[in-house]
């Protein structure tokens, strides 16, 4: 371990049981502004007990929504929020306090887990009666098939997960894409249609590779879309869920949806969902909104003081001038906070990555590392309330796929102090035998990253490193770095894994195939030792593959990793969790709010 903080060593100790249960069962990204089991019917959620009615009040700094397109939400609060409300999945996570129970896998759509081959090579679900859309129509295979189509239109639709692309046995083509485009084109459609097959309330995915955890990639992008033969004119491609509300599937619908300061998203109740076709959720509010625009420290204040609507309010993390007023220290609230405030680690990794195709000298993206003053940036952001300091792209509390990578302590050659190294820098660019090119930071611009990006400007300037700063709105910051013509050398990224296996952090982060690679690496060699990675089903072999794959990223500079993060939260008094009434919680699945779990107090 980086440091000895017994709340990371125990929130280790869970991942590693989350991951055995993994194993034993055959078995997201960070929001830029905030920077075989049981039937779900017996474990998934509260039996009836707490209050229906009321309404939730959401309190964002953002303009919008980041992504609404069920193939296109990847954050972590929004792949709860909208899998609590309006979109529903073949699998999904159980509401639960416990990091453990909080992860694991239940029925949704479907009537189980998952049925795999001998080899995992092929996986069938079997749809539940009686779900159906907002318009009344039924939620058919079809729809299925069809939501999970969509994301291989990458040039319609992109920015989501693309586990599909990944483990689907589609063809790829000589530059490495899909031989199938996706719908709206329509190339390689027969393709798909063996890939995945519908026959009648049964869906299979025939992979290319034996993939044993499978069944957590339904949890996420694979959402139904209304087919376009039940449902012709529906899907709008890239406009879909952008100007019109898209088709919920949920048990509420939107209602309207403005952006910018003062910009709301209304929801309701959607009147044809119906609880006997849907064990996962339990619709307590009557109705949500979404505030967006309101300044992040007005936010802490109006939930700090509990008053109004505000009573039934939820907001993103805590601020770090506020922290002090509202904690004794990283674990602990204030009394009068008790049981609406927490302390808990998240999924995410924060880093800096780095663009290899704009800084192609591993020994300048190691200068750049070795320059940063960590510790200020640290500090900046809350100190210990921020986390500990992060070796490497997997989190330590996805259990027995994380090893210590040595990054800061000798992987480079020598030990790197927290705040920094700047001589070591100047002898690494000194050693590269290429001048040092200026650089240009990306960030997502809230008044917390602006001091941080001073402070990285500062830093390395001490190795003689000219740093110009980028910030971004921070509700496109991703849809904007994404490209590479549009992002710089640099910026900041945070990422949590989507399921407790370092196959859904490696894959996504550092290959073009995993469809987030924001630091554009396209190694043969490294793509090559992560397919073997991800083609091996025995777990114990495959755990030491990711490790070794986590060092090789560290150690080529892919990106910097920063910290291990925790988060801390405030609700409003009128808040309760329907799995835990004594406080609320943070649903460890997504790192977010447990939206689904959530009920107004009378």
């Amino acid at each position: 371990m980086l440091r000895s903080d017994r709340r990371l060593l125990r929130a280790l100790a869970i991942g590693v049981a989350a991951v055995l249960t993994l194993a034993a069962c055959g078995g997201g990204g960070e929001s830029p502004a905030e920077s075989a089991g049981e039937s779900a019917g017996e474990s998934a959620g509260p039996s009836a007990g707490p209050p229906t009615g009321g309404t939730i009040y959401i309190l964002t700094l953002g303009d919008g929504i980041d992504q609404i397109d069920p193939q296109r939400v990847y954050t972590g609060e929004d792949l709860a929020f909208f899998g609590s409300t309006i979109y529903r999945s073949l699998l999904a996570f159980n509401f639960s306090p416990d990091a453990l129970e909080g992860t694991r896998l239940v029925e949704d759509l479907a009537t189980d887990l998952g049925t795999p081959n001998a080899d995992a090579t092929s996986w069938s679900f079997t749809l539940r009666d009686g779900p159906k859309w907002q318009d009344g129509t039924e939620i058919n295979c079809e729809d299925v098939k069809y939501g999970v189509s969509r994301t291989f239109a990458t040039d319609v639709i992109n920015q989501g997960p693309t586990y599909q692309i990944q483990y689907l046995d589609i063809p790829t083509l000589d530059d490495g894409s899909s031989a199938y485009k996706g719908p709206y084109d329509g190339t390689g459609q027969d393709l798909y249609d063996q890939a995945v097959v519908c026959d009648g309330k049964m869906i299979t995915f025939n992979l290319g590779k034996p993939v044993g955890d499978f069944n957590y990639a339904t949890t996420l992008g694979m959402f139904p879309v209304p087919n376009p033969v039940d449902h012709p004119g529906v899907d709008t491609g890239e406009t879909y869920a952008v100007a019109v509300p898209p088709l919920s599937s949920g048990p509420y619908k939107i209602d309207s949806y403005t952006t910018g300061n003062g910009g709301k998203m209304i929801m309701s109740r959607n009147e044809n969902w119906d609880q006997a076709s849907d064990p996962y959720r339990h619709a307590y509010p009557d109705a949500w909104e979404y505030h967006f625009g309101i300044d992040p420290n007005v936010i802490d204040q109006r939930l700090i003081q509990n008053s109004g609507l505000d009573q039934t309010a939820i907001g993103g993390a805590v601020r770090p001038a506020n922290l002090a007023v509202i904690f004794a220290d990283a674990e602990t609230p204030l009394d009068q906070f008790k049981g609406r405030a927490f302390s808990s680690f998240d999924p995410y990794t924060r880093y800096l990555w780095i663009n290899v195709t704009k800084v192609p000298n591993v020994k300048h993206r190691q200068a750049i590392a070795v320059a940063l003053d960590r510790d200020a940036m640290r500090k900046n952001l809350g100190g210990d309330f921020y986390g500990e300091y992060a070796d490497g792209a997997v989190k330590p509390t996805i259990g027995s796929d994380y090893a210590p990578t040595g990054l800061w302590e000798s992987l480079l050659g020598q030990a790197i102090p927290d705040t920094g190294d700047p001589d070591f820098a100047k002898q690494l660019i000194a050693d590269s035998g290429a001048a040092m090119p200026s650089l240009t930071f990306d960030y997502p611009q809230t008044e917390t990253r602006d001091k941080e990006a001073a402070l990285i400007v500062t830093a390395l300037a001490r190795a003689d490193i000219t740093v110009t700063p980028n910030p971004i709105e921070a509700s496109v910051y991703y849809s904007v770095v994404f490209y590479d013509a549009k992002g710089h050398e640099f910026g900041y990224g945070g990422w949590g894994a989507d399921w407790p296996n370092a196959s859904t952090v490696i894959a996504p982060l550092f290959t073009v195939k995993g469809g987030w690679d924001l630091s554009f690496v396209d190694d043969a060699d490294f793509n090559a030792e992560v397919d073997a990675a991800l083609a091996e089903i025995d777990r114990a072999k495959q755990q030491v593959l990711w490790q070794a794959l986590n060092k090789k990223a560290a150690e080529q500079m892919y990106l910097i990793p920063t910290f291990f993060g925790l988060t801390q939260r405030i609700a409003g008094s009128k808040i309760g969790n329907a799995a835990d009434p004594s406080t609320v919680y943070l649903w460890a699945a997504w790192g977010s709010w447990a939206y689904g779990d959530m009920y107004v107090k009378p």
